[in-house]
């Protein structure tokens, strides 16, 4: 093989994973298989011409975040038509740990009250404009800093950090309307969807 192909192949090896999870977030399971796989063959042929001018994950994200976008724009190309994500998207591979704090959840009972919140919050993300989505998914699901965000968007890190600071308060005010949260028997963190207004 040639040192591109090589490259390549450890790129593919390294983020491939993480790519299908984040585009898995933006766009829906529905869409994702194929577009991660467009998002690869565009980094296999923009590799060559990568100069290092940001970090390599940076560069990734990029294209994953504009081929997403890119998808939101095509609305008769989009077979999901809003389509909720499941649990295990969100969750990854561990069933028993909570997204947003990583910690291990006590029993059966607990995990079922947990996937019942993740899946509220995901609900809403799922919900959000996409220049909302995309900076909480970056934010608050990939991991990423403020400044790897604003990067891989194109903003300055002040713009980055007011849209994080709307998005995350368009996301709390939505949850507001749509779930109400308390504490569990267990002092656990929990959520109940609020029953539809009828007319």
């Amino acid at each position: 093989m040639k040192n591109g192909e090589i490259r390549f192949q450890q790129i593919y090896d390294e983020y491939q994973g993480k790519i299908s999870r984040y585009l898995t977030r933006m766009v829906g399971e529905n869409e994702a298989e194929d577009l991660t796989q467009e998002v690869f063959v565009k980094i296999g042929q923009a590799l060559e011409g990568f100069r290092g001018e940001s970090s390599l994950s940076t560069w990734i994200y990029q294209i994953a975040t504009n081929a997403a976008l890119d998808q939101f724009r095509r609305p008769f190309d989009r077979h999901a038509g809003g389509k909720l994500l499941p649990v295990e998207a969100i969750t990854e591979t561990k069933e028993d740990e909570n997204i947003w704090t990583g910690e291990l959840m006590a029993s059966t009972e607990q995990r079922v009250i947990r996937q019942e919140m993740n899946g509220c919050i995901r609900e809403i993300i799922q919900t959000l404009p996409e220049t909302y989505r995309s900076v909480i998914v970056l934010s608050e699901l990939e991991g990423l800093t403020d400044s790897e965000i604003a990067d891989i968007l194109g903003l300055t890190l002040q713009a980055t950090k007011i849209r994080l600071h709307r998005a995350r308060g368009k996301l709390r005010k939505e949850l507001t309307t749509a779930c109400i949260f308390y504490r569990d028997d267990r002092q656990e963190f929990a959520c109940d969807r609020k029953a539809p207004h009828s007319d």
